[in-house]
């Protein structure tokens, strides 16, 4: 029963990840496109633009890995792993898991939060914007936060032998 609920949760979650990653691709894109209209049509570039399509690119570039690694889209390479028993594959599954949990702990979550921190405690302010960079680089911990969950999602599903829609989800 409880493994129902997170997994509603997850599913909620990851949805509102997916529209979340769309939505400011959109902005990108018409973020993009006004900047150069500005520049080579109107004569003078829009100041904010540059900044913006760079806070909106580490954006799309960390939660799109979370989306990438929420549908197993993201880069692996398992060739030899596949030539192995089925057994052996789960070990080294598990231990990839494991090994990508530590690592988003440590480096995403607790180095993120931590760049954050520091960043806002600093006060820097993008110019032309005049946003604090610290909330730039949220988008580090919260992608974090998302690859630990799908992992452990990844986990459970190895562990049971079932996926996610195996399991009601």
């Amino acid at each position: 029963m409880m493994i129902r609920l997170l997994l509603k949760i997850k599913q909620g979650l990851s949805k509102l990840l997916d529209w979340t990653v769309i939505f400011l691709v959109a902005v990108l894109v018409l973020d993009v496109l006004w900047g150069v209209f500005s520049r080579y049509v109107l004569g003078a570039q829009s100041r904010w633009t540059e900044e913006l399509a760079t806070i909106l690119l580490i954006w799309v570039s960390l939660l799109g890995a979370s989306v990438a690694f929420a549908s197993k889209a993201h880069l692996g390479v398992d060739y030899f792993v596949g030539k192995l028993d089925p057994g052996a594959q789960k070990l080294i599954e598990s231990a990839v898991l494991t090994i990508i949990i530590l690592f988003t702990a440590f480096a995403f979550v607790g180095g993120g939060f931590t760049l954050v921190s520091k960043t806002l405690a600093a006060g820097q302010l993008l110019p032309a914007m005049g946003f604090k960079v610290g909330y730039m680089y949220l988008a580090v911990p919260i992608s974090g936060l998302f690859i630990i969950l799908f992992s452990v999602e990844q986990f459970i599903e190895l562990a049971t032998g079932k996926t996610t829609a195996e399991r009601g989800e």
